[in-house]
């Protein structure tokens, strides 16, 4: 097995402290805001990502501890594959969000619709472009969460996902 290793380029901030009340996906946090703190380092890296209204966030969970390779999802009750679901006990504990990018100062970037953890690291940063990252054709599944969506916008994070 190879061994990689990946470098925190800044923290993200959000009003979440703890699990508690935390939305557990991105169309839950509508208007929630917060902050990026990149390392000075990176600052030059920012140019022309202004333009872009979404980012996708691309960061490290570090409260997980361990994983498993079934799991009961936060909307089912039922165990799935852990590559089915978007639970955080993953053998390489690495979420991903679209958030809206409000602006940019310096290597502070204000974003809104945040769902994630106060101090997180954060790995990387690319910009959301909708051509590419959607798909609006009819081939679209969604497996077993096709009757489930629909709750998850209100749905707040479990503690039982990380420990």
């Amino acid at each position: 097995m190879t061994t990689i290793e990946f470098k925190s380029i800044g923290i993200i901030h959000s009003p979440f402290k703890n699990l508690e009340g935390m939305p557990i996906q991105p169309i839950g946090a509508r208007g929630i805001k917060g902050e990026i703190h990149l390392n000075s380092e990176y600052k030059e890296g920012l140019k022309d990502l202004e333009g872009f209204s979404h980012i996708i966030l691309i960061y490290y969970l570090h409260l997980t501890k361990g994983h498993l390779l079934k799991v009961k999802p936060f909307l089912d009750t039922e165990q799935r594959g852990i590559f089915a679901t978007r639970a955080p006990k993953r053998p390489n504990p690495i979420g991903i969000s679209v958030v809206r990018l409000e602006k940019i100062e310096g290597t502070k970037i204000y974003i809104s619709d945040i769902d994630i953890l106060d101090g997180t690291p954060l790995l990387d940063i690319k910009p959301y472009i909708p051509n590419f990252d959607r798909h609006n054709d009819d081939e679209i599944r969604i497996g077993w969460f096709g009757d489930k969506h629909h709750n998850a916008i209100h749905k707040k994070s479990d503690k039982r996902f990380l420990d």
